[in-house]
């Protein structure tokens, strides 16, 4: 069966996707199209419109005559970007808990308990990964198509810096009591709480970026 040039270009932006998302190409590096065709067998055109994708998700930018080049965050793009969507995980949070029943509170306890390994283990990107999953969870609970498609437009942005507040001394603990907080405030059916503990959660994270990058090499432009 013929694959059609649009799933194929949607299966190229993905893998571009989880290329950049995974460190492969540095902040401000230029892609080569010619050497993507050869490493991903395509032609010139599924590429261009994958990379079209991209861009419009933020994730590349794509300067004329020159062509495309991985975004690179900057300190004033995480300042606009973190409160907003504090405020958009924080309402995901307190829908979750209004929508949440035995089983849902039942599945987020193995998601808490797996964060809780990692972290006690020090597996910073296995715990990343459970994290990215409990993020999700609340999502799918609070069942609300506009506020996912907002938070996941602006996850595919941070995804560029987030792992790196992890690796802030003592983070990875003081994230997890955050985690935990919100999940306490979930079983014990406090939207309110829920709410304002995810807020502070996400508020928090920007805070540990903004100390490694005063103090670290960074992956976040100035």
């Amino acid at each position: 069966m013929r694959v059609s040039t649009v799933s194929l270009h949607a299966n190229v932006a993905e893998r571009l996707r989880e290329s950049i998302f995974a460190g492969e190409w540095a902040p401000g590096s230029l892609l080569d199209e010619t050497a993507l065709c050869e490493r991903l067998a395509i032609s010139r055109t599924p590429l261009r419109e994958a990379l079209k994708v991209l861009v419009a998700e933020g994730l590349l930018r794509h300067e004329p005559r020159r062509g495309c080049f991985v975004a690179e965050v900057t300190e004033r793009d995480l300042d606009d970007i973190f409160p907003v969507i504090a405020l958009l995980e924080g309402r995901a949070a307190h829908e979750a808990t209004e929508r949440a029943g035995m089983a849902d509170v039942a599945a987020l306890e193995v998601l808490h308990q797996r964060l809780r390994e990692h972290a006690a283990a020090g597996r910073i990107a296995e715990y990343y990964a459970a994290n990215h999953a409990i993020h999700e969870a609340f999502i799918v609970l609070a069942d609300n198509r506009w506020l996912a498609q907002a938070i996941g437009d602006l996850r595919k942005i941070l995804r560029l810096a987030r792992l790196q507040q992890l690796h802030k001394p003592g983070r990875l603990q003081q994230s997890l009591a955050e985690h935990m907080a919100v999940f306490a405030a979930l079983q014990r059916g406090d939207a309110e709480a829920a709410e304002q503990a995810m807020r502070s959660h996400l508020l928090a994270q920007r805070v540990a970026l903004r100390d490694i990058a005063r103090h670290q090499h960074s992956r976040i432009a100035p």
